[in-house]
């Protein structure tokens, strides 16, 4: 038989080794958690770019179409006419018609 001190250092022991192992199992957790969370804003930051990358083709190929409209006498005759009619901010257009004139002689003159 064992004796009570034998016993009790026995199960110290388990337990010294069980929250070792514990703190081990713990450490290793935190450190795959922080990778994980890594990998997700390193994934989210890729999507980020790569919705850049295609915004900023697409805006080159739009540039890309003015260049070559503007090129063409066809295309920028009408752009100029455009650009004439534009305003600035909190600007506007006033079209004013010709006002038809009173008949000669007067407001209550009878023909």
């Amino acid at each position: 038989m064992r004796s009570p001190v034998a016993r009790i250092a026995r199960l110290a022991g388990r337990l010294g080794l069980l929250v070792l192992g514990i703190g081990v199992l713990a450490i290793v957790f935190v450190q795959f958690a922080g990778i994980v969370g890594k990998n997700v804003a390193l994934a989210s930051d890729v999507a980020a770019s790569r919705t850049q990358i295609a915004a900023l083709r697409a805006r080159e190929s739009k540039q890309l179409r003015t260049i070559r409209r503007l090129s063409d006498p066809a295309g920028a005759i009408p752009e100029i006419h455009d650009r004439l009619h534009l305003v600035g901010p909190h600007e506007e257009l006033i079209y004013l018609r010709g006002v038809p004139t009173a008949a000669p002689g007067g407001l209550g003159a009878s023909p």
